[in-house]
């Protein structure tokens, strides 16, 4: 079952700052996942499992890494898709509710890049909420956490 979601128009904005984590330079990642394993252990786990942030391999070391990451939608398709409201933006960033949250997907289905990560022990999404954690173990200063401003919706 796939459920589609349709990009609105959002008229009603304000403007939010807030820290948002960027990727200062792709073409510097090796894939070494310490990035992963730091958000995973900031959340008291150890391995990759719980791990909010994800690099993949666009083939090996010739085509690089992607780095896969909550982008702050304005108007999150992941938002909108979730029965449940379990979703909501604090600031310019997005949490999860873990009790509303009935572990149905439909979040991470709709999410157009692919950035709803899913804690399969829980059932539960896992949205990255910016904190910066993982940048300050990348060693190769891949990530970066910026002060932005950012228009939501009210």
């Amino acid at each position: 079952m796939s459920s589609q979601v349709q990009v609105q128009e959002v008229k009603n904005t304000r403007k939010v700052k807030g820290k948002r984590l960027t990727v200062r330079d792709y073409e510097s990642c090796v894939g070494c996942g310490l990035c992963m394993l730091a958000c995973s252990r900031r959340q008291g786990y150890l391995g990759f499992g719980k791990s909010a942030i994800v690099v993949r391999s666009m083939g090996g070391f010739e085509r690089g890494f992607s780095i896969i990451v909550c982008r702050l939608c304005q108007d999150p398709p992941c938002v909108r898709a979730c029965p449940m409201d379990a979703i909501e933006r604090r600031g310019i960033v997005l949490f999860v509710n873990y009790d509303k949250c009935i572990g149905c997907r439909r979040c991470a289905e709709a999410c157009i890049v692919g950035a709803v990560q899913w804690d399969e022990e829980q059932n539960k999404p896992l949205i990255c909420t910016h904190c910066g954690f993982c940048a300050m173990f990348c060693p190769h200063n891949v990530l970066t956490v910026q002060e932005v401003e950012l228009e939501v919706p009210e």
